[in-house]
């Protein structure tokens, strides 16, 4: 008999926030490791994005969601947050879900950062153990939060008086990276006896490409262009990236014959998640002479659907590391289920150095760090014309899917599920 685990999400499909997928894949995957996930969502009519209907589509039809209302946002916007607009009502019916259908556990991925404070309250009402998930950090000092009654002065402040009051009789804490629950780990150090702890990075899904024909979506950023090579980046810069990406510019604009054969596509680089204006690689690709002829920058954040599309209708997949090594194989699990050769510029310290290469699914120029540009300026040039001859051999079936076994997310969710077993044993 499956154990049934609630999940509390209050955004979730066919909400287009990164996060939902967090979600979403575990859901989907649990019942493969006798768990039964039942997802508390606030109904979407409530939400104030853009929603995505193909990702709902994506969603496996047994899947239990239930959905609760949520107070609508005011004129003035006083109040945003989800998780606040629906705390009482995911309260109710989380209880009312508990004390009816004999919950195992609670599990609440975070943000929205409030609704962690559920745990808490439904384990003083009902007993019920949980778990919180740091899909980001809750107490995060951000640039300014020493200026007093700042807007980032005032959030440090709230979470750091909210989180030790949710996570103070937690079972599970887990996170994208161990680094997300090291600071709760510090502030909470009754936690290292009382709860389990565990890192599991975002994981790939096959299925979700799969599932792309069906969809029968076509790509709108851009078109085939014969005799050009195009390769995808995909996703928000990393802060420490730039200095590689400038060092990449000038070896491009020292080759203006190579720089005419390939063009790179940002999509969702820009400053603002919602703003097609915000642009960050723009005006580096217009100081070296490269926009719209070589480089090109979508800002604004499409849906995750549209992204498998476009990756599926590139010639390739480029990734950029930064500074420090802090790109994963998790990460690049993506780009090898497009199927499409990968070029990437990597710290050479990353753990997806050796895996792209082991397994056949790309090709590296590495690089020793920030005091390292000239490798890049030197040498990308030699390794994009290495990159562009291979691509005429490449074979996605030749690449060792081995490799990336423990990042796609049914594994990752094979790591949830073992520490939620532990838990059971546990008086």
């Amino acid at each position: 008999m499956l154990k049934k685990i609630l999940i509390i999400s209050p955004h979730f499909p066919p909400s287009n926030l990164a996060a939902v997928h967090r979600s979403r894949l575990f859901a989907q995957h649990l019942p493969q490791y006798g768990w039964e996930p039942i997802v508390l969502a606030v109904h979407e009519d409530y939400y104030e994005e853009q929603l995505d209907p193909h990702l709902a589509k994506l969603l496996p039809s047994h899947l239990r969601v239930e959905k609760v209302t949520a107070f609508p946002v005011t004129k003035p916007r006083l109040v945003g947050d989800i998780g606040l607009r629906g705390f009482w009502q995911l309260y109710r019916r989380a209880k009312a879900l508990i004390e009816a259908e004999s919950i195992d556990f609670l599990y609440i991925p975070i943000p929205s950062f409030y609704v962690a404070l559920l745990g808490r309250w439904l384990h003083a009402t009902t007993g019920i153990r949980y778990g919180i998930d740091y899909i980001d950090p809750w107490v995060h000092v951000f640039a300014g939060s020493n200026r007093i009654f700042s807007r980032h002065w005032l959030s440090t402040r709230v979470s750091n008086w909210l989180e030790p009051i949710a996570v103070k009789r937690a079972s599970l804490i887990t996170g994208v990276a161990a680094g997300y629950y090291k600071g709760v780990q510090e502030r909470n150090p009754h936690l290292l006896q009382q709860a389990v702890f565990g890192a599991m990075p975002y994981g790939g899904e096959a299925s979700d490409h799969h599932g792309l024909a069906a969809l029968d979506i076509a790509p709108y950023l851009f078109a085939p262009t014969p005799g050009v090579l195009k390769l995808v980046y995909a996703g928000a810069m990393l802060p420490k990236a730039y200095a590689p990406l400038e060092a990449l510019f000038k070896a491009l604009a020292a080759n203006p014959a190579i720089a005419k054969q390939i063009q790179l596509h940002f999509i969702g680089t820009g400053k603002r998640a919602n703003d097609a204006a915000s642009y960050n690689i723009k005006p580096l690709a217009i100081q070296y002479g490269l926009w719209e002829t070589t480089v090109y920058e979508y800002p604004k954040r499409i849906s995750y659907v549209d992204v498998l599309v476009h990756l599926n209708a590139a010639d390739g997949i480029f990734i950029l590391g930064s500074t420090e090594p802090h790109y994963t194989p998790s990460k690049t699990y993506q780009g090898v289920l497009s199927g499409k050769p990968i070029l990437a510029v990597l710290h050479q310290a990353s753990t997806a150095v050796q895996v792209l290469q082991t397994s056949g699914a790309g090709k590296v120029l590495s690089f020793d760090g920030e005091t390292d540009m000239a490798t890049i300026e030197n040498h990308f040039v030699a390794a994009l014309s290495e990159f562009m001859d291979w691509t005429q051999t490449f074979n996605p079936a030749n690449i060792d899917q081995r490799a990336f076994d423990e990042y796609s997310a049914r594994a990752i969710t094979g790591q949830l599920a073992e520490l939620l077993d532990c838990l059971q044993d546990k008086p």
